[in-house]
């Protein structure tokens, strides 16, 4: 049986800006994009959170529920920093460390002294290291996988400290409602009401036949997570992790209707995700678009390629068509593209793969390091500057 820790920052961003501005500590403070322009809320500390404030929330809304809290924009470098304090940490107690986010990561403890019942006493050490170098605390599950140590971390946040089995995983968990689950959404939890499943029990206890019909080959991973099954591995850092996707994002300063606009801003946005493709060595060969109107209501469309890609008109000529396919007039507050479907550049693919036009690869070559001598704004298309 393997031991498995799952650490989670609490309130991440909030507590490291609390502990660089003692200014911060003590009061509602809230991490967000530029406060001085529509974004919403990154992270917020306990103290904003009794009000109601959480990741996600427009700032105009956090504004209201607690107009004399503190709104910083965030600082991703100071954040970055921090991170890979912590993973020097993690590394101290096993090398089998899988950062799962900035703020999360997985440890497979089997096999070190932390193994078995000496887990709990590691999770203590964990707690005090991050406490003593960086002045945060950290919420700390365990378990004998994954799953069920990450729905542990989050029993007694902040600063907590959970080990459960199984058995314990079924005692607190099916009782609750089937959408506290980690992974279902609020769409799959209505599919999920809708087949009569309320709780997270009767999720697990409901044939795994009608789930598979219903939610295909998701079906028996529901039924998995129910159960508290999960044979995932912990993969280690220095193995890394396959990149699936890329994709830019970006908040309109005022909700929109203007095609012209939205196109402008697909272009903008189709520029910047091609040039990260080509520097990072991914081609992609599927075009996502996402849309997101002022109701805070989001669609995505997507559209397969015949051949990867990293050029930035194609990108943008696949989202445009999806943009006009799929766009219905209403006001717009966000638009994203993403690229997925991702290999490297240098793998041995097929010809037909890499059949593009030898000028247009070389204008890309000349404007990538133009931009990379003189910035990003060096060379802008002209759409895009309006």
């Amino acid at each position: 049986m393997r031991t498995i820790a799952h650490i989670d920052m609490d309130a991440f961003f909030a507590s490291v800006e609390q502990v660089f501005n003692p200014h911060y500590r003590g009061k509602p403070l809230i991490v967000c994009g530029d406060p001085d322009r529509r974004s919403v809320v990154a992270t917020a500390s306990y103290e904003a959170r009794q009000y109601g404030i959480g990741p996600g929330m427009p700032i105009q809304e956090a504004r209201y529920r607690c107009p004399h809290g503190l709104y910083v924009e965030g600082d991703p470098e100071k954040y970055v920093h921090v991170s890979v304090g912590l993973l020097e940490i993690y590394k101290e107690f096993t090398p089998m460390v899988e950062p799962f986010s900035i703020d999360e990561a997985f440890l497979d403890l089997t096999g070190t002294v932390y193994d078995g019942e000496e887990a709990r006493r590691g999770g203590v050490q964990i707690k005090k290291r991050i406490r003593e170098q960086f002045h945060l605390t950290a919420s700390v599950g365990i378990a004998s996988n994954k799953y069920v140590a990450k729905m542990a971390s989050g029993l007694e946040k902040p600063d907590g400290l959970v080990q459960i089995d199984e058995e314990d995983f079924r005692k607190i968990f099916w009782p609750r409602k089937v959408e506290e689950l980690w992974g279902v959404g609020e769409k799959t939890g209505v599919a999920l009401r809708r087949l009569g499943m309320d709780t997270i029990g009767d999720l697990a206890r409901f044939p795994v036949n009608i789930l598979r019909a219903e939610f295909g080959v998701n079906g028996e991973k529901l039924k998995d997570m129910a159960n508290g099954r999960d044979d995932s591995p912990v993969i280690p850092y220095y193995e890394g992790l396959p990149v699936k996707s890329m994709g830019h994002e970006y908040t309109l300063a005022e909700d929109t209707d203007s095609q012209e606009e939205l196109e402008n801003t697909l272009l903008r946005l189709a520029d910047k995700l091609g040039r990260r493709l080509r520097q990072e060595g991914y081609m992609g060969d599927t075009v996502t678009l996402k849309l997101r109107n002022g109701k805070f209501v989001t669609i995505t469309r997507q559209r397969k390629l015949t051949a990867h890609t990293d050029e930035d008109r194609i990108i943008f000529g696949v989202a445009r068509r999806l943009l006009r396919e799929n766009w219905k007039g209403e006001k717009v507050r966000l638009v994203g593209v993403c690229v997925s479907g991702l290999v490297k550049t240098g793998l041995s693919l097929p010809e037909s793969l890499f059949k593009k036009e030898e000028k247009q690869r070389r204008v890309l070559e000349v404007i990538d390091n133009i931009r990379n001598k003189y910035g990003e704004r060096a060379i802008v298309r002209a759409k895009a500057m309006r």
